[in-house]
């Protein structure tokens, strides 16, 4: 369970909530021909939540008082989080910064920044309270709970105060529900969301309910378009009601006959968000028509690589020098020394060997296939772009060991690049921006969104094996890893808007075949040389990379000291490094076993088999 702040703490954030506010609100662009406006739907909505959370902070403190019984507290609780999920859409949406940090962030610490300094800061929000109040511990945590409450009433009555006054909140209505939809679909159904109640299924019906009241209000719900949408939102609320039991949901049935299409028909519409906003909000791409479509999001969105200066030329430029080892000091390791191909674009080593003889690198080589996906590189988040990535790499004394000057030297007395490079880039002379434009065109490339999964989930198979269905349900339900692994990268990249990565503390060992059990030493992002966050929470943390093509990529974590995806899951059954009797500071993976039977944990595996894709490779 996490620690929540002293009293005094909270109550000081209620001030500062003002500021935070007008920044939020003051980092929009407003247009002046709005699709909707406040009032309606949005009003109504908007002033029930607040209603409810007001009775939520009255019944907070009855709980704290000792006149009324948990069960009272947790009732409301659903209540209020029904109540938001109303509304979700619009105020994540154009919100989404304050609505993260103050009402309905994930129940993790996090940093803020202090000038150069990181600030450890406690997770306050729904998600906390929902945790917090359906913990055994509960009635332990009295007055702890009504102080959130009491700072979830104070951040968003401000923020209800403010909403007819930000003019740019009257655009980006089909934007705003399209991206609900991928919400449900990650951090819905998923029980992201819902950490201690699992609430999950009634709270994605309120979720598609007030998508569907607001949808009616300001479209045309009548003509074909609108009936077709109106048609999917009652038969996905209908699903969802049918099915009560969260680990027995049929989740890619729903997503496949309703999210998905219903994320279709919206795309039918003209796109309404504001550009400017949208490309330094979010990588998701508004003109894809499937969220597991291959262009769902933007890939330029993660680089320095401008999609207007892309091309096949540029990409086979960077595929040569990515096969050639005189991008190494002495010549003799190449990009594909350690993400080979026919490996998943790993290299099948628990940890890549070095440019020394018998010494390997620190960690284990991820794969490259959807690399680009990623707002930070490498397992402990070090680089920042994926052209800051290759110069690790390069500079790194155990692998490239050698310099920018030296390979452009290189590059430069070679006729065949110099023809190349002036074939592309129009001039004689190699540069350093032309170089990693060349090995960055090759990396974006590497896309994996063709997978057998992604074609049935998209209708454009219909054959897909019973294990496989059921271990995706099992994926995104019972065994928990898709609140990790977020769909559709199945990586620990944000969703709904895939501007930022997570990362985990999961205890892993240092060999779990071993007589003698004990954590792996490395600390992980802890050590990253990142030093505005350099802070006790990311001891032994470690990006969450991708399980596409997971079945091509063994061994596995950072150590590569799991070898096969069996042990992977066992590892996780158990509840990782805290479930297996160690003391892991600050464990984000639950303690608790996940009971997946010997049937259970082969579907998970058939599953992730069904992700493998090399296709873009070829």
């Amino acid at each position: 369970m996490m620690q929540i702040t002293k009293p005094s703490a909270y109550l000081k954030t209620i001030v500062s909530v003002t500021t935070l506010l007008i920044i939020v609100l003051g980092s929009y662009s407003f247009s002046s021909t709005p699709v909707y406006t406040t009032p309606g739907f949005i009003s109504k909505s908007s002033f029930e939540f607040n209603e409810q959370i007001s009775a939520l902070d009255k019944v907070a403190g009855e709980f704290k008082a000792g006149k009324i019984s948990l069960d009272s507290l947790q009732k409301t609780v659903l209540a209020t989080r029904i109540s938001y999920k109303k509304i979700e859409f619009y105020l994540a949406f154009h919100f989404g910064e304050y609505i993260k940090e103050n009402i309905n962030g994930a129940p993790l610490l996090h940093i803020e920044k202090e000038g150069t300094r990181p600030k450890v800061v406690e997770p306050r929000g729904l998600q906390v309270l929902d945790e917090m109040v359906f913990a055994d511990n509960a009635s332990e945590e009295k007055a702890q709970i009504a102080i959130l409450v009491k700072n979830l009433k104070g951040s968003y009555s401000i923020l209800f105060n403010e909403l007819d006054k930000n003019k740019r909140a009257g655009t980006s209505g089909i934007a705003a529900m399209r991206i609900q939809l991928v919400r449900i679909l990650s951090l819905g159904i998923t029980g992201f969301d819902t950490p201690g109640s699992l609430n999950a299924l009634p709270e994605a019906v309120a979720s598609l309910q007030g998508m569907r009241d607001f949808f009616s209000q300001n479209y045309k719900a009548d003509d074909a378009k609108g009936k077709a949408i109106m048609k999917l939102f009652d038969g996905a609320m209908a699903d969802l009601k049918s099915n009560k039991d969260f680990n027995n949901f049929d989740r890619l049935t729903f997503i496949k006959n309703y999210l998905d299409p219903l994320y279709k028909q919206f795309g039918a519409y003209k796109d309404d968000s504001d550009p400017e906003f949208m490309a330094r909000t979010t990588a998701w791409n508004a003109g894809s028509k499937s969220i597991f479509g291959n262009d769902f999001l933007n890939p330029y969105y993660f680089t320095n690589l401008k999609k207007e200066d892309d091309s096949a030329e540029l990409r086979a430029l960077g595929k040569t020098l990515f096969y050639d080892p005189v991008v190494s000091g002495d010549n003799k390791m190449s990009c594909a020394t350690c993400h080979n191909p026919d490996k998943g674009f790993s290299d099948g080593v628990p940890k890549s060997l070095s440019n020394v003889q018998g010494k390997t690198v620190l960690r284990n080589a991820p794969t490259l296939l959807n690399a680009v996906y990623a707002d930070r590189y490498f397992y402990d988040l070090r680089a920042f772009t994926l052209e800051q990535q290759a110069e690790h790499v390069i500079f790194n004394k155990d692998e490239f060991n050698t310099a920018y000057t030296a390979i452009l030297k290189k590059l430069s007395s070679n006729t065949n690049y110099v023809k190349k490079f002036k074939s592309v880039f129009g001039r004689k002379e190699v540069t350093r921006d032309d170089f990693s434009k060349a090995l960055a065109s090759y990396v974006l490339s590497l896309q994996s969104f063709n997978s057998d999964f992604d074609k049935y989930v998209r209708g454009e198979s219909t054959a897909m094996n019973a294990d496989v269905k059921n271990g995706f349900n099992l994926f995104m339900g019972k065994a928990t890893c898709a609140t990790c692994h977020f769909a559709p990268t199945f990586s620990g990249l944000v969703p709904p808007f895939y501007n930022e990565n997570e990362s985990e503390i999961l205890g892993v060992l240092e060999n779990p075949k071993s007589s003698m059990l004990r954590l792996d030493a490395d600390n992980g992002r802890l050590n990253n040389e990142v030093y505005t966050e350099y802070a006790w929470i990311y001891e032994k943390s470690f990006k969450t990379t991708t399980v596409r093509n997971a079945a091509l990529t063994a061994p596995y974590f950072h150590n590569g000291a799991y070898g096969s995806l069996e042990e992977v899951i066992d590892f996780y059954n158990k509840g990782g490094g805290t479930g297996l009797g160690f003391t892991v500071k600050n464990q984000t993976l639950p303690p608790d076993q996940l009971g997946l039977t010997e049937k259970e944990t082969q579907d998970l595996i058939a599953f992730i088999k069904s992700l493998t894709d090399v296709s873009s490779a070829k």
